[in-house]
């Protein structure tokens, strides 16, 4: 009896569980954020720097300003204005970027 409990998970019409479609939902926000990402890179490359994904996590994004960003008064205007803002509109979902 336990072995079919164990096999018995909640699926879709496809046969897909829950935690698989959470996944592929969190691989296809990952992804659309790295995209956006981007688009951003060559400008903050521009000035010696690049910016890295750690974590996405209920509408978080956690970067971090590398090279010459990681040190950079100017960072947090460069993440809060350019960053954050065009993950906000490329990304539906995303309510704020931090950067450690």
């Amino acid at each position: 009896m336990s072995d079919m409990r164990d096999t018995m998970k909640p699926t879709d019409a496809a046969g897909t569980t829950e935690a698989e479609v959470a996944q592929a939902d969190d691989e296809s926000i990952h992804e659309r954020v790295e995209q956006a990402l981007d688009t951003i890179r060559p400008a903050i490359a521009m000035d010696g720097g690049n910016v890295e994904l750690l974590d996405i996590e209920d509408g978080v994004v956690t970067l971090r300003m590398m090279g010459a960003c990681g040190g950079c008064p100017m960072s947090t205007m460069t993440l809060k204005r350019g960053i954050e803002q065009r993950l906000r509109e490329m990304v539906p979902g995303i309510q704020r970027v931090d950067a450690i």
